[in-house]
């Protein structure tokens, strides 16, 4: 049996997929796109409205680092660099968090957390810290002015990577 993923993303909006990702890679929806590679895709956290939270899936059914190719392994590598450097070049974003995620039920995930100095100064530099902050930014964060400074770093980003 198939099964149903609903989300709710960052303005409210409810939809279903049997696969998130691959509902994106058929372009069957866009929630935060920003750029592609050969096997990889990095995209706006569509639950979380802070700017430059990127999310960087693979673009196939895989779970964890380990099952990536040699061509994989390679294009990670250089599709992460290329993202962060653009966080920090585009968004002036000088430290992140990077942790993966292997317990999703369809493609691998390593998500990036900028570290703004509000996030420091409430919830302090620990990683521990991240549950929180992702926490209060669902709960808190879900206004008009936060979910529009998400999109335009969104827009940003997208442009830096279309220009070049």
């Amino acid at each position: 049996m198939t099964r149903i993923h609903k989300i709710t993303d960052y303005k409210g909006s409810a939809r279903k997929f049997t696969c998130l990702a691959c509902a994106r890679e058929k372009r069957e929806v866009d929630l935060g796109d920003i750029v592609k590679s050969k096997y990889f895709d990095a995209h706006q956290d569509y639950e979380i409205p802070i700017p430059g939270t990127i999310i960087i899936t693979s673009r196939r059914h895989i779970q964890s680092v380990d099952e990536f190719t040699k061509e994989e392994q390679l294009d990670f590598i250089d599709f992460l660099c290329q993202v962060r450097s653009a966080l920090r070049k585009i968004l002036n974003i000088d430290v992140v968090y990077m942790y993966q995620r292997e317990d999703t039920s369809h493609h691998y995930h390593l998500c990036i957390l900028p570290r703004y100095d509000w996030m420091t100064e409430k919830f302090g530099r620990k990683i521990g810290s991240v549950r929180s902050i992702v926490n209060y930014a669902r709960k808190n964060l879900k206004i008009k002015r936060e979910i529009e400074k998400t999109e335009n770093a969104t827009k940003k980003l997208k442009q830096f990577f279309q220009e070049k």
